[in-house]
């Protein structure tokens, strides 16, 4: 089942109405601070590599990754396709979760523009591939078989509720890469939330990574961008993959200077959006005729599915009924269409949202499944 997000444009008396908008952390508002940060940026062609801005993001990323050399790109999906492109030759094979957001979500960029192709592995409940099911997707040293080149990661998973992978595990995917000529990449969309939930940094989540796209305009709030960080090899050969797919920008430092206010300012703030999630997972939990779809190991995201479609109605028609009600009559904006059927909503916190809007949200589900709220 495709996925899909209820968008609604807001008319006449609903347009006065506030707006609780929990579709995606890529909804977020640059702040005062940050437009200030933006109007001040020192500028230059970043193409000849003289943007004081951009230089500055690039080195700071660097630094708190703990790696040599950084890349600003224009989104994670650029992150991700010139990664691909930079460790694998064409016919080369990458090796990614079946329900990655590199595989499901990202147009078959690293098959289209990279000439690579995707062994895919079925996650664990943690978003984790096990690492004998890794082994098994490798090809051997075969002229009949495309070669074996990159093991790709999520963290956070976004399909496995916003899980953080475990730094043992990290650990031991990055040993069993290394032991089997592989690079390891790590799509870190949501990379400061893990950190955040397992109270870490990034350098150490990353240790044994090669390399790694961190978006900024996810949790972190900045409008555009992500950052790729690896060796000053890796990332020779992704900016020059970066201009062939047309994102080398001119005076970038004007969104540099926006992620740079993000990966300073807006770092340990994501707790907050974590505390918001789980008071809002709570909340569902105690609303009859509502499920969460697995046990939730979550940072800023909620997956939840009505009991019952009702009236016969199928999952996703009554996911999609459901979530329209919330936005037409209530305000409240969530995504749809994930899981199995396409029945599954997900709702994601960020700062643009607070308590109150947990609250409004919650009220709102209890109104259109007419429940009472539970006694404090």
């Amino acid at each position: 089942m495709a996925r899909t997000c209820i968008r609604k444009s807001f008319t006449s008396a609903a347009a006065q109405r506030p707006v609780s908008d929990f579709r995606s952390d890529t909804v977020t508002k640059p702040c005062k601070n940050m437009r200030n940060a933006m109007y001040q940026a020192q500028l230059g062609d970043d193409v000849y590599g003289e943007d004081p801005s951009v230089n500055t993001l690039e080195e700071y990323a660097a630094y708190i990754t703990g790696k040599e050399a950084a890349l600003f790109v224009p989104s994670g999906t650029m992150g991700n396709l010139v990664a691909v492109g930079a460790h694998c030759a064409r016919g080369d094979e990458i090796v990614l979760g079946a329900t990655s957001h590199m595989f499901l979500y990202e147009g078959g960029g690293a098959s289209a523009f990279m000439g690579a192709s995707y062994a895919c592995v079925r996650e664990r409940g943690d978003g984790t591939l096990a690492l004998n099911d890794v082994a098994a997707a490798l090809r051997d040293d075969d002229v009949h078989c495309p070669r074996s080149r990159l093991l790709c990661l999520e963290n956070t998973h976004n399909r496995a509720g916003g899980a953080p992978l475990p730094r043992a595990y990290l650990d031991d995917a990055a040993r069993f890469a290394a032991d089997r000529g592989l690079k390891l990449h790590i799509d870190g969309a949501r990379l400061a939330n893990a950190a955040v939930a397992q109270r870490t940094s990034m350098r150490h989540l990353l240790e044994g990574a090669d390399s790694a796209s961190i978006c900024l305009s996810k949790g972190l709030g900045a409008p555009v961008g992500s950052v790729l960080v690896g060796s000053p090899g890796f990332v020779a050969k992704a900016r020059r993959l970066r201009k062939a797919l047309g994102g080398g920008m001119r005076q970038a430092g004007v969104l540099a200077a926006a992620g740079l206010e993000a990966l300073i300012n807006n770092f340990l703030r994501l707790s907050d959006d974590h505390a918001n999630a789980a008071a809002l997972a709570r909340g569902l939990a105690a609303i009859r005729g509502v499920r969460q779809q697995q046990e939730q190991r979550r940072t800023n995201m909620v997956y939840f599915a009505l009991e019952s479609g009702g009236g016969g109605s199928s999952g996703a028609a009554a996911a999609a009924a459901f979530a329209r009600r919330l936005a037409d009559e209530h305000g409240v904006l969530v995504g749809g269409g994930y899981g199995a059927d396409g029945g599954t909503m997900r709702a994601v916190t960020h700062l643009d949202v607070g308590p109150a809007d947990v609250e409004r949200a919650l009220a709102a589900v209890r109104v259109l499944l007419a429940v009472a709220p539970a006694p404090r």
